[in-house]
């Protein structure tokens, strides 16, 4: 089997990833992929010394077989990974590093530290950050929220701290509890300056949602 160009191989993946989540209805499909991809290498035109090869095969492969989706089985993804591009004829050399960005780009929970061994998978875990964030952000919360058949708020159920990535996978709580057990601490565990100058309006647009949202839902804007 010849060995495919860096450019051929990332044609290749983004093609087979985009047939298999092109219809995904949890706000982890294609769409969400390709930005994360498009803003991965944007990213990385103002990182010095990234690897651009490796850095967009973690993004397009970083939801791959994500846990959520695959009984909170942490190492699907980078099986799956390995799989896909063993098959296309990649050595060790990509092979790992791309696994490593995939297991470790997570949220485990407010209360878990989950930093990235790489300046590639820094990169990769900025751009999927900033897509969990601002009006985007909104609506794929909503979307999984929807996906899951959970509720959009219950004031009766105060969010949480997960200080335990177990405990996080088991969480089933409304969805607006989502944004503070997670969505509006991202800007603060953002890795570049690059991401952290986007998530600066994106973060004041989910406050002012949020805001709206809870007026509304207590009526306070009907006087």
């Amino acid at each position: 089997m010849s060995i495919p160009s860096a450019p051929t191989l990332i044609s290749h993946t983004a093609a087979f990833v985009r047939e298999k989540f092109l219809h995904e209805g949890s706000g982890h499909d294609w769409a969400h992929i390709e930005r994360v991809w498009r803003t991965t290498q944007a990213l990385a035109r103002q990182t010095p010394g990234a690897d651009t090869t490796i850095a967009e095969l973690g993004a397009l492969l970083h939801d791959i077989a994500d846990w959520k989706f695959h009984g909170g089985d942490e190492e699907a993804g980078p099986r799956a990974a390995r799989t896909w591009l063993l098959d296309q004829g990649v050595g060790e050399e990509v092979i790992q590093p791309v696994e490593t960005i995939i297991r470790e780009i997570s949220f485990k929970g407010l209360g878990v530290p989950t930093p990235m061994s790489t300046l590639e998978g820094a990169l990769v875990q900025d751009a999927d950050r900033l897509d969990a964030i601002g009006a985007i952000g909104v609506a794929r919360a909503f979307a999984y929220g929807g996906h899951k058949g959970r509720l959009l708020h219950d004031p009766a159920v105060p969010p949480v701290q997960h200080d335990s990535f177990e405990s996080y996978k088991k969480n089933d709580a409304p969805t607006i509890n989502h944004f503070y057990e997670k969505l509006l601490h991202l800007r603060e565990r953002l890795n570049t300056p690059a991401a952290k100058r986007v998530a600066e309006g994106r973060q004041r647009f989910m406050e002012e949602f949020l805001a709206q949202f809870l007026r509304e839902w207590e009526g306070e804007d009907a006087g």
